[in-house]
């Protein structure tokens, strides 16, 4: 069903990524991950980047498919199937890449992009803090980039950064107006760090779930970062930010509609061989009912991610449909997950099946990338945006339709 909505090329990526999944991925390396012997599956990295498979949506010349965000969201449901660590290593050249290849200077391009869509080049962001700002409050940042002379100067820590164990560079984001009254949203600018400038590792997190992505506190004490290495203009990384949300949260979206579709199918098959009661559990409605439930969830978050990555295409202003749809799918990820494990029932919370797990990845989906409170703030700011700006005009104003609609001295509001 899904193929009515996807080109003959998107489809034709979508299989690619599926076959590469389904044959270089293997069961004991998602263990290996899960017990947190990788620091970050480099290995299927670089396959992926030897296929061609990195950043499809960028333009041949820089090393991507040159195809669509449609496209990427379907690769990026596939690879969602094996669980968030391996969908984030490779949603990340997707989400700093859009910085670079937007507003980044064509040297910067040459030197970090086209590598990085080659497998060659790992990469990261640098968001979130540990305290003062980052996370939900991006625009709090208090990591600091003071310029002096060729160099910019940093200093702060930021945390729970993907592939900070490993990560040959960092976008980082950091604060460059340091008058302190001055608002963040025009005080914040982004840097491109190697790792040898100086960047130290904290720490390194033990986590519930998303294992095997060295994710980890970072800290920079008088980093000194080559001017040239700043990306777009100086104060204006807010542009920067807002516009790598894109790419962060579809294939946030994406890859949970891949993880929730991946563990149903478990479910779904253990309830046809699992009897009680004399039949197969399916049969009951308690049962059936929550496959129900689960596909039309994850069904109806494809088809908004879609939608959302087919305003992308078009160059729409996305931003309500993107936070609609990371809210909606991860929300619909963790439930199937949810239900998958009740009908699986007690076996399903043991690692004899993989659904343990995939609950594990599950949860992070509605905390990361923005929190799905911050997207539900994100849509009705845009709604009622549109509608004060007038730019949300009913077809038909329903409201006089009412039978007493003339009765206007009833309709008081303060």
């Amino acid at each position: 069903m899904l193929d009515v909505v996807l080109s003959e090329e998107e489809r034709k990526i979508r299989d690619e990524v599926r076959e590469f999944v389904k044959r270089e991925i293997t069961s004991e390396y998602l263990n290996m991950l899960d017990r947190d012997e990788v620091d970050f599956p480099l290995e299927v990295y670089r396959k992926f980047g030897e296929k061609n498979l990195l950043g499809v949506r960028f333009p041949r010349g820089y090393g991507g498919r040159g195809s669509t965000w449609v496209a990427e969201c379907a690769a990026v449901e596939e690879v969602g199937v094996v669980g968030s660590a391996i969908g984030c290593a490779y949603s990340m050249p997707s989400i700093v890449g859009e910085a670079l290849y937007h507003f980044g200077t064509e040297e910067q391009k040459r030197k970090y992009l086209v590598p990085m869509l080659k497998g060659k080049l790992v990469s990261a962001e640098a968001l979130t803090e540990p305290r003062g700002g980052g996370g939900s409050d991006f625009f709090g940042t208090t990591t600091t980039a003071r310029k002096d002379g060729e160099y910019y100067v940093l200093n702060g820590e930021k945390r729970f950064i993907a592939g900070g164990k490993t990560a040959d560079f960092i976008l980082v984001y950091a604060r460059t107006n340091l008058d302190p009254n001055a608002p963040g949203h025009r005080a914040i600018s982004a840097f491109i760090v190697e790792r040898n400038m100086g960047v130290e590792v904290a720490y390194t997190y033990n986590l519930l779930g998303f294992r095997g992505m060295g994710t980890s506190r970072l800290v920079f004490k008088d980093v000194q970062v080559p001017a040239e290495n700043l990306v777009g203009k100086e104060n204006e990384g807010a542009a920067i930010f807002n516009r790598m949300m894109v790419p962060e949260r579809l294939t946030s979206a994406a890859g949970a509609i891949g993880g929730g579709r991946a563990a149903l199918d478990v479910a779904i098959r253990y309830s046809i061989l699992r009897r009680a009661f004399g039949q197969p559990i399916r049969n009951f409605q308690g049962v059936s009912f929550k496959v129900a439930d689960s596909i039309m969830k994850l069904d109806a978050a494809r088809a908004l991610t879609y939608m959302a990555a087919r305003a992308a295409d078009h160059g729409l202003d996305a931003r309500r449909l993107v936070a609609e749809a990371k809210a909606f799918a991860t929300e619909a990820g963790w439930e199937a997950v949810n239900n998958a494990m009740q009908i699986i029932g007690g076996i399903g919370y043991t690692t004899v099946y993989p659904v343990e797990r995939a609950l594990r990845d599950a949860r992070l989906g509605l905390i990361w990338t923005g929190s799905n409170e911050v997207m539900r703030m994100i849509i009705q700011h845009e709604v009622y945006k549109e509608y004060l700006k007038g730019e949300r005009e009913p077809v038909r104003d329903i409201e006089e339709d009412a039978a007493d609609a003339d009765k206007t001295e009833e309709k008081r509001y303060e």
